[in-house]
């Protein structure tokens, strides 16, 4: 069962890491992360264990996204807009941090 905390939304200006309550390690070409807190598993295929490594300390998905447009060829919307539907899903499923700045 999910926890029932409201979750930042993933926005270019948000500062993300991955979560304490995790596991994770490289098999091949795949990184398996182990949820300690739901006892789930996920895999993550090329670029997604890429952003997994990039964001082993806080990064702002700004970034994260440049050095994904800098190591792959990709459009820049393209990557962008597939970055933040991973990390809210990864955010969604508590493997990472996320910290939004209040404009003030």
């Amino acid at each position: 069962m999910k926890p029932h905390h409201t979750v930042p939304r993933v926005r270019l200006v948000s500062t993300v890491v991955r979560a304490k309550d995790q596991v994770s390690t490289d098999l091949g070409d795949e990184t398996v992360i182990l949820s300690l807190a739901s006892n789930e598993y996920y895999s993550l295929k090329e670029v997604g264990t890429r952003i997994w490594e990039l964001i082993q300390e806080p990064k702002t998905v700004k970034e994260v996204r440049d050095t994904i447009l800098n190591e792959y060829d990709v459009a820049p919307e393209h990557a962008e807009r597939e970055l933040l539907a991973v990390l809210q899903e990864m955010a969604d499923e508590g493997l990472i941090e996320v910290k939004n700045e209040e404009a003030r």
